[in-house]
């Protein structure tokens, strides 16, 4: 188990306080350009900071370290030329007082553990929304530690007793739920049950909470796995009730649909290969974690469509959608991000993709407008 010590969200004692009387002095290190541009924008109109360098390697960093004597790192670790566990013990003892938050797709929960043990001061996730980064970055200023909501669930388990605890929802919250699932956004929920959106969004939150989801596309999958917990006797793709149109016309064999889902992130790549399959219940719905495998995959399966990450690991999906236009009958491209900037549409569309999506804006009510398109 765990020490509690190391997710303890109560204030930590730096051996030099960070003084809030100017704007702290924030480095970025990602070896992805992208990145780097998308964490740039989001954070850019935070008053409280501004930020100092960019560097996109272990060696540029020790140099930029230095020169630039930031209070606030945010690094993610893996890095051409950083050995994440040495290196982060050597900045921790050179730089003792600077914070440093770790922004990484790695949510394995002991590789998070020993870095929270060798001083670092919050873990963010890539995939979380943009507002939870601005989040993270002023809790550690403010001398608290960071550790993402999906990832404190991981860390505060307690061995032999994984599974989810026993709970009831109210009838107002299924009915959310249930709206939800048929891909209604929050504003029609609202205006459906006579509610502010504010109101909704409350709702939501406790949901999500006790389903131990994070988006509106987990909270899908959930129900889909667990069909009973709004009543439902089996699960929506075999239902005759009105959720059961979310799904799209049978195709026979020669007519089928398939779909190529090209994420680094397992647990997202799994997620919404679900969705898409529950929406296309005949069709071939692939997954691929690199460019390799979505070359393969579309060599081999031809697909109409594909969904690739701009972030590929340490790979890009700009790079992946090049190669895939490249073969014969390519797939429509859809780019998709957790940054979404004005660079990766540019350097998109001059690749081949035909749009960039936000990964928090898509739901199943987006995907079934796009899955019909095909």
């Amino acid at each position: 188990m765990i020490n509690a010590n190391l997710v303890n969200l109560s204030k930590i004692r730096p051996d030099m306080p960070y003084s809030s009387q100017s704007p702290a002095r924030l480095m970025l290190a990602d070896d992805h350009e992208v990145v780097r541009s998308g964490l740039r924008n989001a954070l850019q109109d935070m008053t409280e900071i501004k930020i100092v360098g960019e560097v996109g390697n272990g060696l540029a960093l020790k140099s930029q370290l230095l020169s630039s004597k930031p209070d606030c790192l945010l690094i993610d670790i893996t890095m051409p030329d950083f050995e994440p566990i040495s290196d982060i013990k050597q900045i921790r003892k050179m730089y003792p007082a600077m914070r440093i938050l770790v922004v990484s797709a790695h949510d394995d929960d002991v590789y998070v553990q020993g870095l929270l043990g060798i001083g670092v001061n919050g873990y963010h996730l890539k995939d979380q929304p943009l507002s939870d980064l601005r989040l993270a970055v002023q809790r550690v200023l403010s001398g608290q530690r960071w550790v993402s909501s999906r990832l404190l669930d991981k860390l505060v388990a307690v061995p032999g007793n994984q599974q989810k605890p026993a709970f009831e929802l109210t009838r107002r919250q299924k009915d959310v739920l249930g709206q939800l699932q048929q891909g209604f956004d929050n504003q029609t929920i609202a205006r459906n049950s006579g509610l502010s959106v504010k109101t909704i969004e409350n709702h939501l939150t406790r949901i999500y909470r006790q389903l131990g989801v994070q988006s509106r596309l987990e909270a899908v999958n959930f129900l889909m796995n667990n069909p009973l917990l709004l009543g439902q006797s089996k699960s929506p793709a075999d239902s005759d009730s009105p959720a059961s149109t979310s799904q799209l016309p049978t195709q026979s064999a020669a007519e089928q649909q398939i779909v190529l889902v090209v994420d680094d992130n397992q647990r997202y790549r799994s997620q919404l290969r679900k969705t898409i399959q529950s929406l296309l219940p005949d069709g071939k719905i692939l997954e691929a974690a690199n460019i390799s495998e979505a070359v393969t995959a579309t060599s081999t399966h031809r697909p109409q469509l594909a969904f690739v990450d701009v972030v590929l690991g340490s790979e890009s999906g700009i790079e992946c959608t090049q190669a895939l236009t490249k073969l014969q009958n390519p797939p429509r491209i859809l780019l998709i991000t957790a940054y979404p900037d004005q660079e990766f549409r540019r350097t998109g569309r001059e690749a081949g993709a035909a749009a960039l999506l936000d990964k928090k804006d898509i739901n199943i009510e987006v995907l079934r407008q796009i899955v019909g398109d095909i």
